[in-house]
């Protein structure tokens, strides 16, 4: 009706009203017709004018008009008459962001649903669809709306049950879908989630075919179920629902950004590398659209910036860390754009990167405009989010401590009115300890550093962190460490030991990040004599494999093995180490073969056992064989020329995967169908120990051909077991500097063979390493042997550790000299401690059995997996490289 006036007609009109209404009496049967029409001119200039003056003038004249009496000549009723006042009131509240408004629009509208409609000719439907639509409005204008929700979702069930054949449902429910995207970015819990996604689940049973918006709408709130209880059955649903609308719906851009923040929750909270690829694809495909616009197009490339080091940091990929410089200064070059520039200002780098002036000014206009934005209202803590940002900007500039303390104070004000329930909403505590724990390190008073383990513990006990955990204790072990090691206060140490096994078990957590963590409570344990020693070793060995397992090419699986050097690497045999000081010997060798064969049994693709398997049931080995030929092939997948050579089966599909991502895809759905065979296998008669490591009294059986001489050598202590088919292992003391002394024999050897083989110095050192041998190891073991009663020339075994995998054990003894180790017994090597490592046909020939385990590449195999897949990456490196 607005458009078939103009405004300077409806002037006229407007005009002639009010002055007839000030020359007749309120008890003119006239009077009530005029206040009518002036209440509806006003309400169809407010929409050619958007004046709010005009729509202030119309709730006056209706809000008139219902107290008047009736009279001839009138178009509305006092039922229709209410119903414009609700709706001009309704209006001003959404378009004005007056709650006030809103409020009565509700009241009104709750009062108008108790009266006969019909009667007064006001579709019942309308009124409902507009009481959610002003629930709507009140839940994005008020802190707490969970009320006004559930009230919402009951009124769009009864709207659904009309089966009205009107747009009333469907926009009711969009109005509902509005509401909780609002509540969810004002970072509040959304209640009651459940119900909204059973109607939402229900409107789509019932709405017509192509209500895409309803059907994005319910994408959107299971996500937001998601970040809170983390259901792969809602993450698939989800997802489901995007596909459907990106193949065939006019809202398949949204529906991309819809599966592009699906896949990025996911990827956040969980640390599966293929979750990491999909988001990567997913917002690289969304990326690629013609229709993002500046702000989105920031957005999105700030993500893919986050996901490139994420990538990097997961599997220090170069080409990972290039594109995500690529795309940070994507976003830098975006600040063309004025919309943008704001948002360009929350990126860390970029604030860092301004000229002081510029971050004073940014600073001072945000005090000015918190001082206008009273508490409460949505902008209050955005702007004091802004002013946290730019005076850690400005810290970052002056390193001064009163810059980090103005911080601090904006971070205390966001943690007090933060909604703990939200998905992030733990985030505001967790900064503010982070910035304690730095204040501290700036003026070294202990009172931050108090603050900053209180505040932290704090944010563990709220359940949105619950995905974070792991970060969150290690920024509090850091605290708790550096307070003990200025107070030395037990209980400090006490909490650092009670939380670890927490973050170890943290399944949200990265597994190689895990291990990391074990073999350090591990270290604190028994430094400390805590008797949970054991338990931080064994969870240690259970991550092992998982954690070179998860990286899907050898130079990732390298790369992994060169960051746990001197924390993990020697794990096993220091586990070994800790149960022979225990005095569980059986244990120890238990754990030398386990951690032997955790490693390299993944290695070598898992082929041990097999041959059993193949005469038992030949299909399951067969289609074992088959996956663990497949993972080997994705291992040495990279090219001479660095690209990854992999086959897509000839399919060309373009679903925003690089190479890397497929390969890892491929990677863990082949692992998940090899878990799950060796599940079946191992519930076959018989093989419920396939892959397992043996027992001791299976092992025990590789000394049915001789007594085996086993080296532990670690830092703690180092020692020599002899393991006997028929008797106790038996223990040879060694002495204090055993540990330094063949480190010294490791290193001499290693200096001199860069001089030659065929050099004097060599020949000099050699003669000299033989000597140390047989004096550290050679001679207390013939002596040992002798006091056991073994007869001379009996065959012995031997299974180093360590360095001395890269000593010559079978020729020490003094040079020159008859003495020797082969004076009196027959030596031999054993790759490992497992009863299928001697066969018959292994002593048939016992010169080239010996031959053969005196080659180097066999002496690392035997007890140390990491420096044994280090030296063959070390030959895999040379043979891409083109060498020989």
């Amino acid at each position: 009706m607005a458009q078939e006036f103009s405004i300077m007609e409806l002037d006229l009109v407007i005009t002639f009203l009010e002055c007839a209404l000030s020359r007749i009496p309120r008890s003119h049967p006239s009077y009530t017709a005029c206040i009518h029409r002036l209440a509806k001119s006003r309400s169809i200039r407010y929409e050619l004018s958007e004046q709010k003056e005009d729509l202030d003038r119309s709730i006056v004249h209706y809000t008139e008009a219902i107290f008047l009496p009736p009279s001839w000549g009138l178009y509305l009723n006092v039922v229709q008459i209410f119903f414009h006042l609700v709706f001009s009131l309704f209006r001003r509240s959404e378009e004005f962001k007056q709650p006030g408004d809103v409020k009565c629009a509700i009241e009104y509208l709750r009062h108008l649903r108790g009266l006969p409609l019909d009667t007064f000719e006001v579709p019942h439907e309308v009124v409902t669809s507009s009481l959610v639509h002003a629930l709507g409005i009140q839940v994005e204008l008020e802190a707490d709306g969970t009320g006004d929700i559930e009230e919402m979702v009951m009124l769009c069930q009864e709207l659904l049950a009309c089966h009205s054949s009107e747009n009333y449902p469907n926009n009711a429910i969009i109005a509902l879908v509005d509401a909780i995207l609002c509540k969810f970015n004002q970072r509040k819990k959304v209640e009651p989630l459940d119900g909204v996604i059973q109607c939402l689940r229900d409107a789509l049973k019932i709405l017509p075919p192509g209500s895409h918006q309803v059907l994005l709408g319910l994408t959107c709130s299971l996500l937001i179920r998601y970040t809170t209880n983390y259901s792969n059955d809602d993450y698939d649903e989800a997802m489901a629902l995007v596909e459907s609308l990106i193949a065939s719906s006019p809202l398949r851009d949204e529906a991309s950004g819809s599966a592009a923040a699906l896949a990025l929750t996911r990827a956040m909270f969980f640390p599966n590398p293929e979750y990491l690829e999909e988001a990567i694809s997913r917002s690289r495909t969304l990326l690629g659209s013609s229709s993002l616009g500046n702000d989105l197009q920031h957005t999105v490339s700030h993500v893919m910036a986050f996901l490139a080091k994420k990538r990097f940091k997961n599997f220090g990929l170069t080409e990972a860390l290039q594109e995500a410089r690529s795309y940070t200064s994507e976003v830098v070059s975006l600040a063309s754009s004025s919309s943008a520039h704001v948002m360009i200002d929350k990126v860390d780098a970029v604030r860092a990167g301004y000229p002081m002036t510029l971050v004073e000014e940014k600073i001072r206009n945000l005090r000015e405009l918190i001082s206008k934005t009273p508490p409460g209202n949505s902008n209050h803590n955005t702007h004091i989010q802004d002013l946290a940002n730019w005076h850690e900007a400005k810290f970052s500039h002056t390193n001064d401590i009163k810059d980090l303390e103005e911080v601090i104070k904006c971070r205390r004000v966001l943690a007090a009115s933060a909604d703990t329930s939200y998905p992030f909403g733990f985030q505001p505590a967790f900064y503010l300890g982070v910035d304690l724990y730095m204040a501290f390190e700036c003026s070294n008073k202990m009172e931050y550093l108090d603050e900053s383990i209180t505040v932290l513990r704090g944010v563990l006990e709220m359940k949105s962190a619950r995905p974070h955990h792991f970060t969150l204790m290690n920024e509090l072990f850091v605290s708790l460490t550096r307070r003990f090691k200025l107070l030395s206060h037990r209980q400090d140490l006490d909490e650092i030991i009670e939380l670890i096994p927490l973050a170890v078990d943290d399944k949200f957590a990265r597994v190689p990040d895990r291990f990391a963590l074990s073999c350090i409570w591990a270290l604190i344990t028994r430094t400390a004599q805590h008797p949970s020693v054991s338990v931080a070793y064994e969870k240690a060995m259970s991550l092992i494999q998982s954690s070179l397992v998860s990286a899907p090419t050898l130079q990732i699986q390298h790369a992994r093995l060169i960051a746990i050097r001197g924390i993990g690497d020697k794990m096993p045999l220091e586990y070994a180490s800790y149960q022979i000081e225990m005095g569980q010997f059986t244990q120890a060798i238990e754990t030398l073969e386990r951690g032997r064969a955790l490693l390299w049994s993944e290695m070598r693709g898992l082929r041990n056992s097999m041959d059993h398997l193949s005469r038992f049931n030949s299909p399951l080995a067969t289609k074992l064989a088959a996956i663990n030929q497949d993972l080997e092939s994705l291992t040495m997948s990279v090219t001479p020329s660095g690209t990854i050579g992999i086959s897509d089966g000839g399919s060309q599909v373009d679903d925003g995967m690089d190479p890397f991502s497929r390969l890892v895809v491929k990677q863990q759905k082949l692992l998940e169908e090899r878990d799950v065979l060796v599940s079946q296998i191992q519930e076959l008669p018989g093989f419920g120990d396939f892959l397992k490591t043996p027992s001791f009294e299976n092992i025990r059986s590789a000394a049915s051909h001789g007594p085996v001489i086993i080296i532990n050598h670690t830092e703690w202590r180092s020692d020599i077991l002899i393991l006997f088919q028929d008797s106790p292992p038996s223990l040879i003391p060694t002495t204090d500097d055993f540990y330094d002394r063949a480190n010294k024999l490791r290193d001499r050897l290693v200096v001199a063979r860069k001089k030659g083989l065929d050099s004097d110095k060599y020949k000099r050192a050699l003669r000299s390493v033989l000597e140390g041998l047989y004096n550290l190891v050679g001679e207390p073991v013939i002596n040992k042997l002798r006091t056991l009663g073994v007869p001379e020339q009996s065959r012995i075994w031997w299974c180093p550790t360590s360095v001395f995998c890269s000593l010559p054990l079978h020729a020490m003894g003094p040079i020159p000299s008859d003495d020797g180790v082969k004076r009196y017994f027959s030596d031999l090597y054993i790759p490992h401690i497992h009863p299928h490592s001697l066969h018959s046909s292994s002593l048939a020939n016992p010169v080239q059995k010996r031959r053969s385990n005196l080659h180097y590449s066999l002496w690392l195999i035997q007890m140390n997996p990491y420096q044994a897949l280090l030296e063959r990456w070390k030959s895999y490196s040379l043979s891409i490289c083109g060498c020989r």
